[in-house]
């Protein structure tokens, strides 16, 4: 399944007043009665082994500057998609995302129909705080644009 970064069409100052980054990435998959929850779950459900070392890893740098891990993520007891709570949702997209010390970030999920099936648009939104944000924010882009490639795909079933 082809994975395809594309130009966000949400505005990021209405999720996030003053944020400075923002990124989409879309596929379109062969359930027609995909909604934004069940897409949202797909993605954010369940990560490949390899995304699941990397955010161990990531716990473990991040914990000594009290930061959300994701265990402590998955603990709160909230409506959430995969660990991340949710903030919004309509059929068409879910809103989901933490407010942390260092940054806040939305991750979006969309769905619209389209001949063959439905497009599946993750977006992701951050607003950095601080150095540390900063920094964060800098060190992990790489990595982010990787991972949600993978994880979109999961979109597919």
């Amino acid at each position: 399944m082809n994975v395809s970064m594309v130009q966000p069409t949400v505005d990021a100052n209405a999720l996030l007043a003053g944020a400075q980054f923002i990124d989409a990435f879309s596929i379109i998959v062969d359930d027609n009665s995909l909604d934004a929850r069940r897409a949202a779950e797909r993605v954010f459900g369940r990560s490949p082994r390899w995304v699941q070392m990397l955010l161990t890893m990531r716990d473990t740098i991040v914990a000594p500057f009290g930061l959300t891990t994701t265990k402590s993520a998955r603990q709160a007891d909230i409506d959430k998609v995969g660990m991340f709570p949710v903030i919004s949702e309509t059929p068409e997209r879910i809103v989901a995302g933490f407010d942390d010390k260092h940054l806040d970030f939305r991750a979006l999920v969309d769905v619209a129909a389209v001949p063959g099936g439905t497009r599946v648009t993750a977006t992701t939104v951050v607003l950095t705080h601080n150095l540390l944000g900063r920094v964060y924010l800098a060190v992990i882009t790489p990595f982010h644009r990787i991972v949600v490639r993978a994880m979109l795909r999961q979109a597919a079933g």
